[in-house]
């Protein structure tokens, strides 16, 4: 397999809250968590993050926060998408000011272009910024699925480097990598199905559940990228309950439940988010002991 810089499994960081505000305190001590646990990459202000209820300010300081406090020990992700060509381009003129590895641009939500908007979208990007930049493709939030062939047509881009695939389809991530080319970087967007992705030459996983396990998730990557499977089995049994779990309420509800019941920050979300409820509770603690986090 090739060996690319951004790999394994790359924590999208809850932007934890109190009394309204983002908690920097907090949040310094979450990505330093990730990092002791062994995680090969963070992406702050993704979706998990809570990005479209944060202003712009609050965006980019916590961009400059992971930068700052990560010092360069594993890569930074930084979330830039929207569906506004040229606000996208700024957010990914202020990751690259600040010392960002790359940025995450998810497909345009609610206007719902045409293939060759999206792929004119991208190449704005790709021409405004001198920084490598991941597709974030995830229909069930955008209402628009970027197809194959566009992806081909972006892959030739020299900054456009790969893909965060949240669509959980495991019968594009061969026919991706053969159009695109060995470079082209496959990331998964969705625990559950990490697995397969990764059987089916991916690189790695922009993940919800190393929110939680962030030890658990990086031995499980580890494992998918030495080919050892039958480890990666069973820590994939180990955590596939939590991964479902981490959406039994809306994201990131239930992961800020987990966090706050681990001490490491306050359940608050941000409206329309609602706090997770009681009745789905039990269920993500049960499945925090099976992954050994409790």
């Amino acid at each position: 397999m090739v060996q690319f810089p951004f790999k394994g499994v790359i924590p999208a960081l809850v932007t934890p809250f109190r009394d309204g505000a983002v908690d920097e305190a907090a949040f310094v001590a979450l990505v330093e968590r990730q990092i002791a646990g062994g995680v090969h990459g963070l992406v702050p202000v993704g979706t998990t993050g809570e990005t479209s209820t944060l202003s712009h300010d609050e965006h980019r300081r916590v961009v400059e926060l992971c930068i700052a406090t990560t010092k360069g020990r594993i890569p930074v992700i930084a979330g830039a998408g929207s569906n506004s060509t040229a606000e996208a381009i700024e957010l990914v003129r202020h990751a690259k000011a600040v010392g960002a590895d790359a940025a995450l641009c998810v497909t345009p939500y609610y206007n719902r272009p045409s293939q060759e908007g999206l792929y004119a979208h991208y190449r704005a990007i790709n021409d405004a910024v001198q920084l490598p930049v991941f597709v974030y493709n995830v229909p069930g939030r955008t209402a628009g699925d970027i197809s194959n062939e566009t992806l081909a047509r972006l892959s030739a881009l020299p900054n456009i480097i790969g893909i965060k695939d949240a669509t959980g389809d495991m019968t594009r991530v061969s026919l991706q990598r053969l159009m695109c080319g060995p470079e082209w970087v496959m990331l998964s967007g969705d625990d559950p199905s990490a697995l397969g992705y990764m059987a089916h030459g991916g690189h790695g996983c922009i993940s919800v559940t190393a929110n939680v396990a962030p030890d658990g998730c990086a031995t499980f990557f580890d494992a998918c990228m030495a080919g050892d499977w039958e480890s990666a089995r069973d820590w994939q049994d180990r955590l596939i309950r939590l991964h479902k779990a981490l959406f039994l309420d809306a994201s990131p509800a239930p992961t800020k439940f987990a966090l706050a019941h681990l001490g490491l920050c306050a359940e608050d979300c941000r409206l329309p988010i609602t706090a997770c409820a009681d009745g789905v509770k039990p269920v993500i603690l049960e499945a925090m002991r099976e992954a050994g986090v409790l």
